[in-house]
């Protein structure tokens, strides 16, 4: 009687055994054999993992962070990820291996862009969360549908770029804190033009420029931070901002209403935030 043999528990079916099945079935016996047996090797994954130090692009590339994006190889990683359940072997890296190189050529162009400088800013609805409560789905995701639409094109048409959005507000990047201020002031007025019954819609912005890192299709650091918290603390319709993007205004028609500190953790204490407008859109004078 012939026996299957075993690799570390992998049945491999013998030789002789091979004209009694479909050519293609006995190839792929042996090729998920042959799997299972390298997945079981620590020092070969080792090797793997060591060997994507030494490639280019994220090395770190796989998880939720690194693959939280749109492109193919994010796509692709986040499929593995799932399918691995969290957990990698030598198979999982050295498909992480081809992803990270093909992340980096897709993205080769923008390596500029891993640590850099931006404008940042965070939009809120103020007040929606309770109307939602009362509103139901329907409504409420119709809204969301309209806000959307209006403040992702004021973004668009001042050179931004969406990264995120946040339920009823988003995260969008500028190169400059002046097209960034433009079009947080044209998002508020245009979303104050919106109705819906029971609810006056209102938006508040928080903007900061810093430094911030790029993974993935988003953007993470301290900054990043800051600016999401200057957010929470604007009130219903205003913009706030903060002292370096004040200095970096470059002589735009800004006026300054107010000047606070955000009490909020994650904010220095010495961070001097202002509530400001722009000559030109209304409520100036």
């Amino acid at each position: 009687m012939i026996r299957s043999s075993e690799v570390r528990g992998h049945p491999i079916l013998p030789v002789d055994t091979a004209p009694q099945l479909p050519r293609p079935q006995y190839l792929a016996s042996r090729l998920r054999a042959a799997a299972g047996w390298a997945n079981e090797r620590p020092d070969l994954m080792r090797a793997v993992r060591m060997l994507r130090d030494f490639l280019p692009g994220d090395a770190e590339f796989g998880d939720p962070y690194s693959t939280a994006g749109n492109e193919p190889a994010q796509l692709v990683g986040r499929r593995l990820w799932a399918i691995n359940h969290s957990r990698w072997s030598a198979a999982g890296e050295a498909g992480l291996a081809f992803l990270q190189v093909a992340e980096w050529v897709t993205r080769r162009d923008q390596a500029r862009e891993e640590i850099r400088d931006v404008a940042i800013v965070f939009t809120d609805l103020v007040g929606f969360s309770s109307w939602a409560l009362e509103a139901g789905d329907d409504r409420s995701i119709e809204l969301l549908r309209r806000v959307g639409a209006t403040v992702e094109g004021c973004i668009e048409a001042h050179g931004g770029r969406l990264i995120k959005r946040l339920g009823d507000g988003v995260m969008a990047v500028f190169e400059e804190p002046a097209d960034a201020l433009t079009a947080m002031h044209e998002a508020i007025e245009r979303v104050a033009d919106l109705r819906a019954d029971g609810y006056r819609v209102l938006m508040r912005a928080g903007l900061h420029v810093g430094q911030a890192r790029r993974l993935g299709g988003d953007y993470l650091g301290v900054d990043v931070n800051v600016a999401s918290r200057i957010c929470e603390d604007a009130q219903e319709g205003e913009a706030l901002i903060s002292r370096p993007v004040l200095d970096r205004l470059d002589g735009a028609p800004v006026k300054v209403r107010g000047r606070r500190t955000v009490e909020r953790p994650g904010v220095p204490r010495d961070l001097e935030v202002y509530a400001v407008e722009l000559d030109g859109h209304r409520g100036s004078d």
